[in-house]
């Protein structure tokens, strides 16, 4: 049985993961700077050991309102292929190691920006877990030319 581990997290009642071998790392209390007419789904950039990371919030990505309690987001840093790229989320969960069988499309109950980012889900025993494209999560301007 083929098996892949992912790193899970959370946006409001969503339970998100993108595979754990493109998870670089995850911060806590990194506060973005704005770039000015930038995109609204690009949330800033923050320096990681002086590189510049480019910061996406995926709220605005899938079409989800503010966080309601106004807690800090948590960072979760993805390889791409021009370098590290921050997503932010509510809260992180853990590694799963998920089997592939229990892979199937994406829900037809998953409805508008979402749709696109999600690559489909797994079934687990109490709730689904939606698989993130995280390339697609990134790509956050008009052309497609993504964030780095």
């Amino acid at each position: 049985m083929d098996t892949e581990q992912y790193c899970t997290f959370y946006l409001d009642d969503l339970y998100l993961a993108v595979e754990a071998r493109r998870v670089h790392e995850v911060l806590r209390g990194q506060e973005p700077t704005e770039v000015p007419l930038a995109n609204s789904a690009l949330r800033g950039l923050i320096n990681l050991r002086g590189h510049i990371v480019p910061v996406v919030d995926l709220r605005v990505r899938l079409g989800l309102p503010p966080p309601k309690d106004g807690s800090p987001q948590i960072n979760v840093l993805v390889r791409t292929p021009h370098g590290p790229v921050s997503l932010l989320v509510d809260r992180v969960g853990d590694v799963q190691e998920l089997a592939n069988e229990n892979f199937s499309s994406v829900p037809e109950t998953l409805q508008g920006p979402a749709r696109q980012l999600i690559r489909g889900a797994f079934k687990l025993a109490d709730r689904l877990l939606l698989s993130l494209d995280a390339d697609q999560a990134v790509d956050v301007t008009a052309n497609g030319s993504g964030v780095g």
